[in-house]
């Protein structure tokens, strides 16, 4: 059980001083790096995807409230509705 803790402790401490597992240039405020403009591109597509979704949400209920305005004036019509 000490031994495990032990190798365990000091993997833990070998991989906390890794330099390559700092903060990224993202964090530090180097917006001109690779990594800040690719994440910046990965932010877009998301931001494009959520208004898309939003946009054809909204467009359902605007089809959902013509059709049933449609059928609403050809029932009083005394039309069967086309569905």
């Amino acid at each position: 059980m000490k031994l495990h803790l032990g190798i365990s402790s000091v993997l833990a401490a070998a991989l906390l001083t890794m330099p390559s597992l700092n903060a990224c240039t993202a964090c530090f405020g180097k917006t001109d790096e690779a990594l800040a403009q690719g994440m910046n591109a990965g932010i877009y597509v998301m931001l494009v995807f959520v208004v898309a979704a939003w946009v054809l949400f909204g467009s359902f209920f605007v089809f959902i409230a013509r059709r049933s305005k449609r059928v609403n004036a050809e029932t009083e019509a005394g039309e069967s509705p086309s569905v």
